[in-house]
């Protein structure tokens, strides 16, 4: 059976796979952190103006320093911070769950596997910290045997343990691919991740598709296909939708203040993004970080429909009632942060922006089996091609079983997947699964589907990205604070825009904002 939309905002029993994580939630529930007191005394505001009009006192309104709207990594990695500095902080959050765009599934016997969010890597560093400073450990991903590519109905395979051989899976594409991640590579070095628009190329990138950048710089139809392939697998897009400024950007986002971005880290399993994964699950971060905020701090079941503020503070009104504070930090992708309502409303170029960032459609699929049978193959349950699932990974737990296999389906290939019933969405899944590793991937024990595009409070993934014109006319706004409000989300990272360590560190950055006024 397949997790619908609906199943993918489950409470956090979707974490209680290991006993570590039972643990921690079991704390999480007993404290009241989630939901709890302070989701209780909020709920009685929205009553005030009829007790009051029955002579009855109203109960107060929760205060704090600051009022954090999202409870994924970004606002707890925000609320952590401010915690840490002193300051009280109330996160409200519209799921009934931490944890955002991650979510762990259980599969039994104190086993999980991930419906969002999974790999950390090398330079993913604010995310690192944080995993250790919550006691959660690291693993490597899977990554020996052979990679499997299918391009224009031929399959071949390549080296796992080669970190360029993705660029040469189609052996026709090889040359166009390979001119392809040197160019984007050596444009990155030209830009600041912080301010892209400045650079010298910047009129000219964000006047152009990725698309038509690739038409004038690849010879040959063969690469041109692998290109939107990765477009897919790396945005949820094609590259017909996005800015060539965009996707140089994220290309330079792919490091730290060390090391420059890399078209290859992003792309890599051993040394890139996808080297490592969580004992526990990643939601396991969020998780552990609720909970050190303290009883009553994180609101669950408590969509935000109205931001106000004066020059005194905030409010943040939301379904459990209104929380006041000095400041707030709305860490959302900027589409959901487009749909609140703000008194006085937000500079105009700042709503333009959220008009002008969509979310890439993107879906992750997972089958789970007795056990990973393409290892006996010599495969490493990588795949990357033109199929509905463009790339694949082995996500099967440490102890090596139960065997599991998720692939990701993205841009056009995901429109059109969304639009078929579960049967046929299943179909099409285990068939490419199939496709690649062979017929056995056809009968899973389960089979698990996070519909990212269809969850109402997160409506895409992996990443909101921009148009050609956005960044270079609206782009500053990303992170420029509205008055008392200020912005968190990946979405608005420096490095890392559209994975978890930039998620942690747009967080830390907008808790830094914050604390430097509160102590201006």
């Amino acid at each position: 059976m397949g997790i619908t939309g609906q199943d993918v905002d489950r409470t956090c029993d979707e974490a209680r796979a290991d006993p570590q994580t039972r643990a921690m939630t079991k704390r999480l529930t007993r404290r009241g952190l989630l939901g709890g007191a302070a989701a209780g005394a909020a709920a009685g505001t929205l009553g005030n103006s009829a007790a009051l009009a029955r002579g009855r006192a109203a109960k107060p309104t929760p205060r704090a320093d600051v009022i954090v709207v999202g409870a994924g990594l970004s606002g707890l990695a925000a609320a952590h911070a401010l915690h840490k500095a002193g300051k009280s902080v109330y996160v409200i959050e519209a799921r009934n769950r931490v944890g955002g765009r991650t979510l762990n599934h259980p599969l039994g016997a104190g086993k999980v596997t991930e419906m969002g969010g999974t790999f950390i890597g090398p330079t993913q560093d604010r995310l690192a910290a944080l995993a250790t400073e919550m006691g959660i450990g690291t693993y490597k991903t899977y990554n020996q045997g052979s990679n499997v590519s299918i391009f224009g109905g031929n399959k071949t395979t390549y080296s796992a343990n080669d970190p360029t051989a993705f660029a040469v899976a189609n052996p026709l594409a090889a040359a166009d691919v390979l001119s392809v991640v040197t160019q984007l590579d050596q444009m990155a070095t030209t830009l600041k991740t912080t301010a892209p628009w400045e650079a010298a190329d910047a009129e000219a990138w964000d006047s152009q598709t990725a698309e038509t950048w690739t038409q004038n710089n690849t010879a040959t139809p063969e690469g041109r296909t692998v290109v939107r392939s990765l477009s897919e697998s790396l945005w949820g897009a094609m590259p017909r939708d996005i800015s060539l400024l965009y996707a140089v950007l994220y290309v330079a986002q792919a490091g730290n203040e060390s090391n420059p971005g890399t078209l290859e880290r992003l792309v890599g399993t051993a040394d890139g993004a996808q080297d490592s994964r969580f004992v526990g699950g990643s939601q396991l971060i969020s998780i552990e970080t609720a909970r050190r905020l303290g009883r009553g701090r994180v609101v669950l079941r408590a969509p935000v429909h109205r931001i106000t503020q004066n020059r005194r503070g905030v409010v943040v009104e939301s379904e459990r009632g209104p929380f006041a504070g000095k400041f707030a930090i709305v860490a959302t992708p900027p589409t959901l942060a487009g749909r609140i309502s703000y008194q006085p409303a937000v500079p105009v170029l700042r709503d333009q922006l959220t008009q002008r960032f969509p979310m890439g459609s993107y879906a992750k699929v997972e089958a789970v089996y007795d056990r990973p049978f393409w290892r006996d193959k010599g495969l490493s349950g990588q795949a990357f091609g033109e199929l509905h699932v463009s790339s694949t990974f082995d996500q099967t737990p440490p102890s090596g079983d139960p065997g599991v296999i998720i692939g990701f389906i993205g841009g056009t290939h995901a429109r059109d997947w969304y639009q078929q019933d579960e049967a046929a969405r299943r179909r099409i899944a285990l068939g490419d699964f199939a496709s690649y590793f062979g017929d056995e991937a056809l009968s899973p024990n389960a089979y698990l589907e996070g519909l990212w595009s269809a969850e109402v409070w997160t409506r895409g993934d992996p990443v909101g990205f921009t148009p050609p014109g956005v960044l270079l006319d609206f782009g500053e706004f990303m992170r420029r604070p509205s008055g008392r409000i200020h912005w968190a989300g990946t979405e608005t990272a420096n490095y890392w825009m559209g994975y978890m360590d930039g998620a942690v560190r747009a967080g830390e950055r907008a808790a830094s904002e914050v604390l430097a006024e509160l102590s201006g």
